[in-house]
């Protein structure tokens, strides 16, 4: 699974990287080197904006949603924290993703993300989870494959402003073999000239896009225990660290 990333970047960058037309961002959040589901993440996607004398059409546009997907008939929105994920086996025909795959896909901007692998402990038999940072080598920015989706909160009046919740989640897929060591799941990461097709809300055939990118462009090292509590935030969390002699040597790619 994908359960926490780093999100790092200053959104001018993401705007020119994803060639983003609307800016739909009015305050920019600080770095985050330890995003966590329900978070509020960068996503970018393509709808028909609804200012006025806009061509109707759908726009690149660049928002902040919700990590944790909240299908329009949850009751509440509380299923969400289980929905961060989405597997690309089954993303198509689970009733909880279905209907997003279908024409609201987004992609969503990454500089790395995190994966814990069970390692030797202090005592003879025990094991523990260290995390490991797995980022591209040449530090550019990854395109993680999502879905959003919109909940009305049926508790506020047709008026109000918040009464709408949109959220989204990161599709998942086999693990690359290198980074399979470290766990066996990672997110669908995809290239640029499929960004496009994929942000098409009227793609006709989404399933065919459910294509890996290239492998063997991500690294990664072991990284401080501090990730592990989502109250520690700041560069320092990606940083390597030096572990025990034969629990991590073999990881570091």
């Amino acid at each position: 699974m994908c359960g926490r990333y780093v999100s790092a970047r200053k959104k001018a960058e993401l705007l020119e990287e994803f060639q983003v037309e609307l800016d739909g961002v009015e305050d920019e959040p600080a770095p985050d080197y330890n995003v966590a589901p329900t978070k509020e993440v960068y996503a970018v996607l393509c709808r028909i904006p609804k200012t006025g004398g806009a061509e109707l059409r759908p726009v690149r546009q660049l928002r902040r949603v919700r990590w944790g997907l909240v299908p329009s008939w949850a009751k509440d929105p509380s299923i969400g924290s289980r929905m961060i994920n989405a597997r690309i086996e089954t993303v198509a025909v689970k009733p909880a993703f279905r209907a997003a795959f279908a024409s609201r896909r987004c992609l969503i901007p990454a500089d790395g993300f995190y994966e814990w692998m069970p390692v030797p402990g202090e005592r003879p038999g025990e094991t523990r989870k260290q995390p490991y940072f797995i980022h591209p080598a040449d530090g550019g920015v990854l395109a993680m494959a999502g879905l959003y989706e919109f909940w009305r909160d049926p508790n506020r009046p047709p008026d109000d402003p918040e009464r709408w919740l949109c959220t989204c989640t990161v599709i998942t897929t086999t693990a690359e073999d290198r980074v399979g060591r470290i766990h066996d799941r990672m997110p669908l990461l995809l290239d640029r000239d499929r960004w496009a097709d994929w942000l098409d809300p009227e793609f006709p055939d989404p399933a065919a896009l459910l294509i890996p990118a290239d492998p063997g462009r991500l690294r990664a090292h072991p990284v401080s225990t501090r990730v592990n509590s989502v109250r520690n935030n700041g560069p320092e969390l990606i940083k390597p660290v030096e572990i025990n002699q034969g629990a991590g040597d073999v990881m570091l790619f």
